[in-house]
């Protein structure tokens, strides 16, 4: 039986396995997809022009996951999604609009709640010291230390693996 957690839009539809290392989305589609992680962990990222990757989000369990501005816009996709372990979601498709008001309403707190995490980020990137920028991922993402590499914990802080291992260093003796 699905979580009550779940949201609406998600309860009456199938999950679909994908397994560790498949990418579910590209940069460069256009997607209205949205995934609703039930078990696992999904990762967004940009690829730049050098071909280093930026890790924009992860997507552990019961987290919403998608191209907001593929979604919203129609534009093309700016991130690929990509499964950090064998996942199970939930997929929906953002083509109609919302007629149900209680539908409308928990599509709007999530997306607020979204943007309040993605403004988190950006002025955490922007001001924040790279200790501050590790224990705040810590404090957002307590268990994924321990699902995933230091280098991709790296590049969602936006410093090398070498500086994230001197931190960690660092808070140990301290």
């Amino acid at each position: 039986m699905m979580s009550l957690k779940v949201p609406t839009r998600f309860r009456n539809k199938k999950s679909v396995l994908f397994k560790k290392r498949s990418i579910i989305e590209y940069a460069g589609n256009r997607s209205n997809r949205v995934y609703y992680v039930v078990k696992g962990l999904l990762r967004s990222y940009h690829l730049d022009d050098k071909g280093k990757i930026h890790t924009f989000m992860f997507a552990p369990e019961d987290w919403i996951i998608g191209d907001v501005e593929s979604i919203a816009l129609g534009n093309q996709n700016a991130l690929y999604i990509d499964c950090l372990e064998d996942s199970e979601v939930i997929v929906s498709q953002e083509i109609n609009p919302v007629s149900n008001s209680t539908i409308l309403k928990e599509k709007n707190n999530k997306l607020l709640r979204r943007v309040g995490m993605l403004q988190q980020r950006v002025i955490m990137l922007m001001s924040y010291t790279a200790r501050e920028r590790y224990e705040f991922f810590l404090k957002t993402y307590p268990t994924l230390p321990n699902r995933v590499s230091q280098k991709m914990i790296a590049s969602y802080l936006g410093i090398t693996p070498e500086a994230l291992s001197k931190i960690r260093r660092e808070m140990v003796i301290n």
